[in-house]
């Protein structure tokens, strides 16, 4: 009997071809598309989207369901990112969203439908148990180290990973587009999509303004010892690392190093001071617990497109918020509180956190 597999549709090249692949491999296929939010991006979770996809799954010759997940998209990500933002902190809303929503939501679907697997067009890879794994799934980088997605899947539970199929992990971009092509999927040259998929226009300030009953407060832009060198309109028009829009009556170009929600302050300085050595994460989760220990050498991303760089655990608080200290060979650039911090071991996922400072 055929192992059935829900896989969930963008209406995008990748989760078309990965359909493809799992139907060819002898799964029973079932698609999937999940309606997030009303105005989002075609290329995401909108109408467009939603058509996009059942005319792939026609072509397919595969079953196609739309699942309303607005209200818990809206809740669990939309609101969540509202507020980082309003707390003048950095959030990765897809991070959450895949967790929370995407393969949580997802995986109750198919275990309702009697499902066995859920799928997406991710680029990443899981490892199967075996004595060598410790008996536990692992998350492994792609093949193609351009589109790989590991870092946005940290968050994944054991559950979750062992119910789920990554068609593409072993493929890269160019060969995913190439079988679109062979096949004839419409979509086969299709952009990636680069926004958050609930802003279209990527106007994340504007959108956040426009879904919040207050207007955000203005206050002081000062420097570490605390003079006022301007005005702001809103802390959440800024972010660690940012110089553009900062203005201030010094002559030298200031960047944001630090935002003060408490006393809704921008605080300014000048390059040198975007870089440390140091960040503290909470909200852990580890794929491979055996190294969560304090100095084992490890690498990590203090975002999805910055480079790893040689890093170590040096402190561990076993509490609720599972809190962990990470300490840098190297000082790392703009630091962002709210953004993820990943950490590898060669192309495995060990796991992170979110950065609090």
């Amino acid at each position: 009997m055929k192992k059935k597999v829900l896989i969930g549709m963008s209406g995008g090249v990748d989760s078309s071809v990965a359909a493809y692949l799992l139907k060819k491999e002898g799964y029973e296929v079932i698609g999937a598309t999940m309606k997030l939010w009303e105005d989002a991006n075609p290329t995401c979770t909108s109408l467009i989207a939603i058509e996009k996809a059942k005319k792939v799954a026609k072509d397919l010759n595969i079953p196609h369901h739309v699942f309303d997940f607005k209200d818990t998209f809206d809740k669990n990500i939309v609101q969540y990112f509202i507020s980082e933002y309003l707390k003048g902190k950095t959030p990765n809303p897809c991070v959450i969203c895949n967790r929370e929503v995407k393969f949580e939501e997802l995986l109750k679907k198919a275990e309702e439908m009697e499902i066995d697997y859920i799928a997406t067009g991710h680029y990443a890879r899981i490892v199967k148990p075996s004595r060598k794994t410790g008996g536990r799934y692992l998350l492994r980088k792609a093949k193609d180290k351009d589109k790989d997605q590991s870092y946005f899947l940290y968050r994944l539970t054991q559950e979750q990973l062992s119910k789920t199929l990554f068609p593409l992990g072993n493929l890269t971009k160019k060969k995913v587009r190439k079988i679109a092509k062979k096949i004839g999927l419409t979509v086969a040259e299709e952009r990636d999509s680069q926004e958050v998929c609930f802003i279209p226009d990527n106007d994340y300030k504007k959108f956040i303004e426009n879904n919040i009953k207050t207007t955000p407060r203005e206050g002081n832009i000062v420097n570490k010892e605390g003079k006022v060198l301007g005005k702001h309109f809103g802390i959440h028009k800024y972010t660690v690392g940012q110089r553009k829009g900062v203005k201030t009556i010094s002559n030298d170009p200031l960047y944001v190093i630090g935002i003060d929600k408490e006393k809704n302050e921008i605080i300014v300085g000048p390059e040198e001071s975007l870089y440390t050595s140091e960040l503290t994460a909470r909200d852990t989760n580890w794929v491979m617990p055996d190294l969560i220990k304090e100095n084992i050498p490890l690498k990590a991303k203090i975002r999805y497109r910055a480079e790893e760089m040689p890093c170590q655990i040096t402190n561990i608080q076993g509490n609720k918020e599972g809190k962990v200290t990470i300490s840098f060979k190297e000082k790392q650039r703009a630091i962002s509180p709210g953004q993820s911090v990943v950490l590898y071991k060669k192309d495995l996922v060990v796991g992170g956190g979110i950065i609090t400072k």
